[in-house]
C-alpha cells in the first residue's frame, strides 16, 4: 500500500510539470489523480484509504484504455504516415 502511495504522489509531481498543451490523456491521468487526493484526505480508515487507491487505479486503467489509446494510435498513424528519408541525406 504505502509504495503504491508513494508511486501515485509521485506520479501527480509529474503531472504537475508545465505542459503547453495538455492531451486529453494527460488531463483524464491528472484528475484522476486528483480525486486521489480528495479521496485520501477524507479516509478515516486504513480500508477507506485502500478503496481510494482502488479506485484511483481503475480511473488511470480506464483513462489508459480510454484516451490514451486513442492518442497513441493517434500518434503511431502520424509517424507512419511520415516520408521517410534515407540515411546520410
Amino acid at each position: 500500500m504505502n509504495m503504491r502511495l508513494t508511486f501515485a504522489l509521485g506520479f501527480l509531481l509529474l503531472l504537475d510539470l508545465p505542459i503547453s498543451a495538455e492531451s486529453t490523456c494527460m488531463e483524464c491521468l491528472k484528475a484522476s489523480q486528483e480525486e486521489l487526493i480528495h479521496c485520501l484526505h477524507n479516509a478515516i480508515r486504513e480500508e477507506d484509504k485502500l478503496a481510494c487507491d482502488e479506485r484511483q487505479h481503475e480511473e488511470a486503467k480506464a483513462c489508459e484504455d480510454g484516451e490514451c489509446k486513442v492518442e497513441r494510435e493517434e500518434r503511431k498513424k502520424r509517424t507512419d504516415t511520415l516520408p521517410q528519408r534515407p540515411y546520410g541525406s
